[in-house]
């Protein structure tokens, strides 16, 4: 457990703000001139899978906030 803050929590945070945003952007820009012609039930999966992809890398990025490692850390069972 961490008992002493820690700057990774606050720029992590930032980071994932200022990343979310741009991810975002780049969505609304190029998505829409690719597959704007195409049949909204066609459009909503994809769409679907790019607010979703994110969450991918959420987890190790969590995890390097929390101990400063990209790995999970070992369990003491």
């Amino acid at each position: 457990m961490r008992e002493q803050p820690t700057w990774r929590i606050p720029i992590g945070v930032l980071a994932l703000v200022v990343g979310l945003a741009l991810y975002g952007i780049a969505v609304a820009a190029w998505l829409p001139p690719l597959i704007g012609g195409w049949h909204a039930a066609l459009q909503a999966p994809v769409y679907l899978l790019f607010g979703v992809l994110w969450l991918l890398p959420l987890r190790r990025f969590l995890i390097w906030m929390e101990t400063g490692s990209w790995s999970p850390p070992e369990r003491k069972d």
